[in-house]
């Protein structure tokens, strides 16, 4: 599989900001991969198509049906529960997500009661550890799908 096929989904709400510091990094680091920004708002959707997503949509279906086409998932935590994101994950994004055949990578948020038992470390932590997950799925993507 080519580097370029391989669809990384950023999955953002309310103001977009994690979804834009993911896209941006992203970018940055595995500049050749398709990044495809999904917003449940055209807020968080714009942020992450300014921070360099190559494409994007937006609600409930754009999450639905890109959920299924990507082979990496990025977010928060809160993606996977419905009513996350301050009730903007709906339960059929919280199902698409979760029954992703996609790997997910989530980004610790104690938001919809959810705490996660790892260190206090800032987002920033989290963002970097996320890049080099990324990282890995791409050489694991790539070298058993050559030719």
């Amino acid at each position: 599989m080519k580097r370029s096929e391989i669809i990384v989904a950023v999955v953002d709400g309310l103001g977009g900001g994690i979804g834009k510091s993911l896209v941006e990094k992203l970018k940055k680091t595995q500049p050749d991969l398709h990044v495809r920004a999904l917003g449940t708002n055209s807020e968080a959707t714009g942020r992450m198509l300014k921070a360099g997503a190559d494409d994007g949509a937006t609600g409930e279906n754009a999450v639905v049906v890109n959920a299924g086409k990507a082979r990496i998932i990025l977010g928060v935590v809160t993606i996977l529960a419905s009513g996350g994101l301050l009730g903007e994950i709906t339960p059929d994004m919280a199902r698409a997500v979760g029954e992703s055949d996609a790997l997910k990578i989530l980004i610790p948020m104690e938001r919809c009661r959810i705490k996660l038992p790892v260190e206090g470390a800032p987002v920033s932590q989290y963002l970097d550890r996320a890049m080099d997950l990324v990282a890995d799925e791409v050489r694991r993507l790539t070298e058993c799908m050559e030719p």
